[in-house]
């Protein structure tokens, strides 16, 4: 007997061996999966509690998206078409007006869109995580969660200590029945002094805490950290012996060819955002470089304050379309590598390649079924292709994490839609009245 079987789809495993079983089953008991294979095999060996038949659709591993700032939903659309020294600081003013419970709607908002665009599990970067933590409980996804620490620019909101960073970090490792893992979180190199990323490195090193932090995100960012230390952010990270496997590095655009084979010997995960920088004029990253020589380089959507939407689908088709065009060569990162970046590498940079990221026996049960029936993913008989060119997140049916149907038939279970919806609004409202700012439809 188990808890859940999904017959009759194509299975797309993200195996090393690059498995796709046609008319395949999944079974899945206590929030694992103990077999997948033929339908009519799986189906030999078991009876199952609830069973989901995914004909005609796709059934995958949950999309992993390793960096974002899941309550800046309430900042969509505000900052739009804005040059980077001035979107930070509008936002930075936003920011300082923030509350708790306007944190804990917009981590609300979030969730449900990434439920409904079939992300399981999100790796976040903000304030008062604590609210952030609620919300990843009551959604039913899995987080990796890392208390933002600025100290030298950026909003006051009484946290801006490494003291609260290390503390949420320990408290709410494991949280949500275990769906919950927490990273330290300063928000870069030159927003934290030199002695405090230090400190944090020997943290990590003792309470095997992994870091997420911004890195070599903008030019501005490496003029000033040259100002300051006459390095660039990766020589200067790297002379600090700060770059080790547990670092997470968001962006990671301007970094020269011998900073790449840092990254690539110290074994960085660099969370590749490509929607953002492009959006903001800033530039693209070195990705094919960086994968040639071996770094590990997953997807994140950031923010829906910079990139407006959180759904992971676009940016695989942005990650795979943009090198094309920059390195004049069609067959630059092909469909499959960059599903990988969005499953077995986002895995892997969240240290978690051993429970996630692919359908695998022994794996947690995170899984989406996508729907192919559909004109713009007609005709159907490329999977890869099909997900990453054609697929847009409204086409995920279903959602299951840790075994648990968290979305069913495009209906969330676990979060009230309409209820989020209207408070989320209602919190856009306060926010924009207080920071003194006006929206045309105010």
């Amino acid at each position: 007997m188990v808890d859940l079987m999904i017959k009759n789809g194509l299975v797309l495993t993200m195996n090393k061996e690059r498995l796709i079983i046609k008319d395949g089953c999944v079974a899945v008991e206590e929030g694992k999966i103990v077999d997948l294979g033929k339908t009519k095999e799986i189906e030999g060996k078991y009876k199952a509690d609830e069973v989901i038949n995914a004909s005609e659709k796709i059934v995958a591993p949950g999309l992993i998206n390793t960096h974002t700032h899941l309550s800046m939903t309430l900042f969509r659309g505000l900052i739009d078409d804005k040059k980077p020294k001035d979107w930070l600081p509008t936002v930075w003013k936003i920011e300082s007006n923030l509350t708790r419970e306007e944190v804990y709607c917009g981590a609300l908002l979030g969730a449900l869109e990434l439920i409904k665009s079939g992300t399981t599990t999100f790796s976040d970067h903000y304030f008062f995580m604590e609210e952030v933590a609620k919300a990843v409980r009551e959604s039913g996804l899995r987080a990796c969660l890392a208390q933002a620490l600025l100290e030298l620019m950026g909003p006051d909101l009484g946290q801006n200590k490494l003291s609260y960073t290390v503390d949420f970090a320990k408290k709410f490792r494991g949280a949500a029945g275990g769906r919950v893992e927490t990273f330290l979180g300063p928000h870069a190199l030159y927003s934290v002094t030199e002695e405090t990323l230090k400190k944090i490195r020997e943290v990590a090193d003792k309470e095997n805490f992994r870091i997420h932090l911004h890195m070599a995100e903008s030019k501005w960012e490496i003029e000033m950290v040259k100002e300051k230390y006459g390095k660039t952010t990766v020589e200067k990270l790297n002379e600090m012996g700060f770059l080790k496997p547990d670092v997470v590095g968001a962006h990671s655009i301007f970094v020269s060819e011998n900073e790449i084979k840092i990254l690539a010997e110290k074994r960085v995960n660099v969370a590749y955002c490509p929607t953002t920088p492009i959006k903001a004029g800033v530039g693209v990253a070195p990705i094919p470089e960086m994968l040639q020589e071996g770094v590990n380089v997953s997807l994140g959507t950031d923010g829906a304050g910079s990139n407006n939407t959180l759904d992971l689908f676009r940016e695989l088709r942005m990650a795979a379309v943009i090198h094309k065009l920059r390195k004049l060569n069609p067959e630059t990162l092909p469909a499959f590598q960059v599903l990988e970046m969005a499953t077995v590498n986002g895995a892997k940079t969240l240290g978690m390649e051993k429970g996630i990221g692919s359908l695998e026996k022994g794996k947690k049960a995170d899984v989406i079924i996508v729907d192919f029936k559909k004109p713009h993913v007609t005709p159907f008989h490329n999977i890869p292709s099909t997900l990453v060119y054609s697929t847009v997140g409204g086409d995920v049916d279903t959602v299951i994490v840790d075994g648990k149907v968290v979305m069913r038939e495009r209906k969330v279970l676990t979060l009230k839609e309409e209820e989020i919806i209207d408070k989320a609004n209602a919190c856009f409202k306060e926010l924009v009245e207080k920071a003194g700012m006006e929206t045309k439809l105010m």
